[in-house]
């Protein structure tokens, strides 16, 4: 079982189904490489509008992750884009928020293994080293 499946197993007390675990991935890996909306760095200055932007910084950087409550993946994100998510795939707006609290910061860190954010590591090898960690 791969690190998304040990991250997603823990939330939601098993509502989520190993489909929800590939959607939910797809959705935050689309979120981090779609250029049109910012991708990476696009979502970093939302955390920052925020007053998040120590906490994604973090996960970019080398060395520990801070965590991220629900309700500040909420708040980053926006709620009409978390429920507009977990609608998409039929579940409850606090069990997708949860989940992604728990799932971004990994995929981050994954992708961004040298500290930086650097646009090689948004398609290509890096998206192939992710699948392979939490498929």
């Amino acid at each position: 079982m791969g690190l998304l499946n040990d991250i997603l197993k823990e939330v939601a007390g098993g509502a989520l189904t190993p489909e929800h675990h590939n959607q939910l991935f797809d959705t935050v890996v689309g979120m981090l490489t779609n250029q049109q909306s910012g991708g990476l760095p696009g979502l970093l200055e939302s955390f920052k509008k925020k007053g998040l932007g120590d906490i994604f910084a973090s996960w970019i950087r080398t060395g520990q992750n801070l965590p991220v409550s629900p309700a500040q993946i909420q708040q980053a994100l926006g709620k009409g884009q978390v429920q507009q998510i977990a609608q998409k795939m039929g579940l409850d707006t606090g069990d997708v928020a949860d989940a992604l609290s728990r799932l971004m910061p990994e995929i981050v860190d994954k992708l961004t293994p040298k500290g930086t954010i650097r646009p090689e590591d948004l398609k290509g090898e890096g998206l192939d080293v992710l699948k392979q960690l939490f498929g």
